[in-house]
Formats: structure tokens, C-alpha cells, sequence
């Protein structure tokens, strides 16, 4: 299924309209879906290179407002939208458990984790953020540094060093989230063993 997903994002990175493409993507992954904006974000780039701080700006923007989405319906609808749509992403039991596990500067960190590394997925998140009460104003603030750091990076990378560095994110994207993912979690654990 992921397989097609991804071919499907590849072929829509060819039409003229990608640019709408990679907003609506951008914004769903950020509440409700689970194909990452960067399948289409990353050949767009490549074929137009000189548009590539363009390209990152709509999908900041789009994800920012995706993730806002995402915290509506985890403070306003969690029972008859947010619910539903965690159970159908068999996330239920994670969010549950990451509800009741977290405080207020764990979801900050989760907050940053997700949004530069999708570790854990933005998605829930954003929803975890809104149905633990966490200001809209931090929410968004957060939001904006860490899912522009995250497209703005691959944005220069991309446009600096081209089809290489491409084959090289696409083949280490999931231990570079994760190394940053951990450096981030560790500067919390010592952050907190220092207060």
C-alpha cells in the first residue's frame, strides 16, 4: 500500500498543479494522514531547484496549518472525529498511552521530536496537543520552528548538492530522524536530571 502511495506521489510531483498537491498533503499529514509531505516535497525540489525555498514555504505553511487542524480535533472533537480516526490508524493505544505517560514539557518535546523527525508521527502529536490542553500559541510557535527547520534543511540540502543527497536522505532518512530524534531526547533527560 505504501508502495503505491509513493508512486503516487511521484507522479503528482511531475504535474503542474504539484504545488497544490504538496499543500494538501503537507496539511493532512499534520492532522489526519500518514504519507509524509516529503515524498513530493523531495522530487519537487530536485526538477526545480531555484524554487526550492518556495516549495518549503507552502509546506511550512500548509503543515502549520494542518497541525492547527490536528489540535482542533484533538480539544474540540477527540470523542467524535480524533477517536475514530486513531483507531482506524491503529494509534489509539499509543495516544492513550502517551496521554496519560506525558506531562506539559514532554508534549513540547514530542512536539519538536515530530515535527523535525515524524518520531512520534505528527499526526498524533498534534492531536495529542489539543486534547492535553496545551496552548495554541506554543502549539504554533513550535510548529512553525521545527516543520520549517525540517523543510527548509532538506530545501538547501537539495538545492546545494542535488540528486546525491537525495539518495542519500531517501537511504538514511530513518536513521537520521532517528539520531536527531535522540540527541533531542537526550538534551530533555539531561535538561530535566539538571532541574
Amino acid at each position: 500500500m505504501l508502495k503505491g502511495l509513493y508512486a503516487w506521489a511521484m507522479n503528482l510531483a511531475a504535474r503542474k498543479t504539484a504545488v497544490w498537491w504538496l499543500a494538501v498533503i503537507a496539511f493532512v499529514e499534520s492532522s489526519i494522514f500518514f504519507l509524509p509531505a516529503d515524498v513530493l516535497f523531495l522530487p519537487m525540489v530536485l526538477a526545480k531547484p531555484r524554487k526550492a525555498m518556495f516549495y518549503a514555504t507552502v509546506a511550512t505553511v500548509a503543515s502549520v496549518l494542518g497541525g492547527i487542524a490536528g489540535w482542533y480535533l484533538g480539544h474540540y472533537a477527540f470523542e467524535s472525529v480524533a477517536r475514530p480516526l486513531l483507531e482506524f490508524y491503529g494509534k489509539l493505544d499509543a495516544f492513550e498511552h502517551l496521554k496519560a505517560s506525558v506531562d506539559y514539557e514532554t508534549i513540547v518535546l514530542l512536539l519538536i521530536t515530530s515535527g523535525l523527525a515524524h518520531l512520534p508521527p505528527i499526526k498524533v502529536v498534534t492531536i495529542l496537543s489539543g486534547a492535553a490542553n496545551i496552548s495554541l500559541g506554543l502549539f504554533i510557535v513550535t510548529a512553525i520552528v521545527t516543520r520549517g527547520a525540517r523543510f527548509f534543511v532538506l530545501a538547501g540540502l537539495l538545492q546545494r548538492y542535488g540528486e546525491s543527497i537525495r539518495h542519500f536522505i531517501e537511504k538514511r532518512l530513518g536513521m537520521i530522524a532517528a539520531l536527531v530524534a535522540s540527541a533531542l531526547i537526550a538534551v530533555y533527560a539531561v535538561y530535566i536530571f539538571v532541574r
